[in-house]
């Protein structure tokens, strides 16, 4: 049986022309975005007068400006003309779809799940409207959505199964064949299209990676790649598709142990064996990066307050865990390109999701001096294959290990402390990784700007020179076959 999954639904795609957001910004315009927008044109975002506030951008850009702000003001004016895409459901259509499944939901508990942050938001040309998947973030918590159906329960034995083996065994590893494609259905006859999608880059985590079939013409980066693809480019081809096999083997290690008298014992110091080498941390590991990894006051103070008195980096590491985990709820995103200051937002919001957590996560260890980084590709279950985030970190005494704070609060959330404690320093071998640095650049570098110009998990196309929007591409992932090794 062959799992796939498929972005975006058939009903959902564009099947020509630009959304309406073909300006002149580049995916490195993004990392100024903490520069700020003139408080006019702020004030005019923030009322959702969208097409006011690009104009002013426009007219400033057209004046004048520092590099610094024009790069801010190419960055803001390209994401406002995709905000409407995200926050595609207004108000009043927000309620009367609650009002389908639940028909004594009022306006008052519509107004009581926003105050609470269940429900997000922004203004659109001057009116409320929410995201157009907000009902799946409010079945996340059936308890204050009684009224709506329940996300489906998920069978977590095979899940179980595999951890509880991790543990027993020290490692559990996998052999797993996927196939990835992205068709361009849009383009017209003469235009070039460009066309990436991810590959497993050789890790600690994965190895014996093959191509087993490409679309012709694919360029593969090298397997050190920090976001590793296979490329084409084409006058003629729309789709593109590669199918290949990699090894997992995911170790264990008991990073709680010593810490009290649940834990099995104080740690050895032995470190589990890897399928890759891991480069020693760098001092880009304990660096900001704008424009999400950044020390503001407010995660300084934090990160202060969650590891005073701790010596340990691990321990450090651990605090900080415990503390998103179980503070931090998960909720459905927009576009990362919307979002402002991820990591501190989400410190204030606490609300994230897989990649929000892992950013967090990140950027309050390097605050208190533990080496993170990000690492993101896919969760590949036996039942559901899709895209996922996580974060890694370094301590002297375990070396390299794993965070994956979103599992975490999950498991949380279902009152599993065992698996919640897991995800500190562990993963599983249900995993593909194809980026292990935040805003890595594809190979070759894209010549539009990307739908996400910090990650790739599915793919990105363009045509001629023009990035194309989510709704432009129509892209899948399949799990062919795993097996345990």
């Amino acid at each position: 049986m062959v799992v796939e999954t498929v972005y975006p639904a058939a009903g959902e795609l564009v099947c020509a022309g630009p959304v309406g957001c073909a300006d002149d910004v580049a995916n490195e315009d993004f990392r100024f975005l903490d520069v700020g927008l003139h408080p006019e044109i702020a004030r005019l975002k923030a009322a959702g007068h969208l097409q006011a506030a690009r104009d002013a951008c426009t007219r400033l850009l057209e004046a004048g400006c520092e590099p610094a702000l024009a790069a801010c003001l190419r960055a803001e004016r390209h994401r406002m003309g995709r905000l409407a895409e995200d926050f595609c459901v207004p108000r009043q259509e927000a309620v009367a779809l609650v009002r389908r499944e639940w028909p004594a939901f009022t306006e008052d508990a519509f107004d009581e799940l926003i105050a609470r942050g269940r429900i997000d938001w922004r203004y659109v040309d001057g009116e409320l409207c929410v995201l157009g998947n907000f009902l799946d973030s409010l079945r996340v918590y059936p308890a204050e959505a009684p009224g709506l159906t329940p996300e489906p329960p998920y069978d977590t034995a095979a899940r179980d199964a595999v951890l509880a083996e991790m543990r027993e065994r020290g490692a559990a590893g996998c052999e797993i064949t996927l196939r990835a494609s992205l068709e361009v259905p849009g383009a017209l006859s003469g235009e070039t299209v460009r066309a990436w999608l991810p590959l497993p880059a050789a890790c600690a985590l994965q190895g014996a990676i093959e191509i087993i079939e490409a679309t012709p013409g694919a360029h593969v980066a090298p397997e050190a790649a920090p976001a590793r693809t296979v490329f084409w480019e084409s006058d003629a081809r729309r789709a593109f598709s590669v199918t290949y096999r990699y090894r997992t083997r995911a170790p264990y290690l008991d990073a709680w142990a010593g810490t009290d008298a649940e834990a099995a014992g104080p740690c050895d110091g032995t470190l589990p064996a890897r399928l890759g080498e891991d480069p020693a941390p760098t001092a880009a590991d304990l660096a900001e990066e704008r424009p999400h990894i950044v020390f503001t006051p407010y995660l300084a103070a934090l990160a202060e307050r969650l590891t005073a008195g701790l010596e340990r980096p691990l321990d450090r590491a651990r605090a900080i865990y415990d503390y998103i985990t179980q503070h931090i709820d998960y909720r459905y995103q927009p576009a990362y390109a919307q979002l402002d200051a991820i990591a501190d937002a989400c410190a204030k919001s606490r609300r994230a999701d897989c990649g929000i957590f892992a950013l967090t996560f990140i950027t309050l260890c390097r605050i208190v001096g533990v080496p993170a980084r990000w690492e993101s590709g896919l969760y590949v279950a036996p039942d559901h294959v899709g895209p996922h985030d996580w974060a890694r970190f370094y301590t002297p005494e375990t070396g390299w290990l794993w965070a994956d704070c979103s599992f975490g609060s999950s498991a949380r959330r279902a009152g599993d402390e065992a698996r919640r404690r897991h995800h500190f320093g562990n993963l599983d071998p249900w995993r593909m990784v194809a980026n292990r640095a935040f805003q890595a650049e594809l190979t070759p570098p894209a010549d539009g700007v990307r739908w996400d110009p910090y990650d790739n998990q599915m793919g990105e196309a363009s045509v001629d020179g023009r990035g194309l929007d989510v709704r432009e591409m129509r892209r899948s992932i399949a799990l062919v076959e795993m097996r345990a090794v």
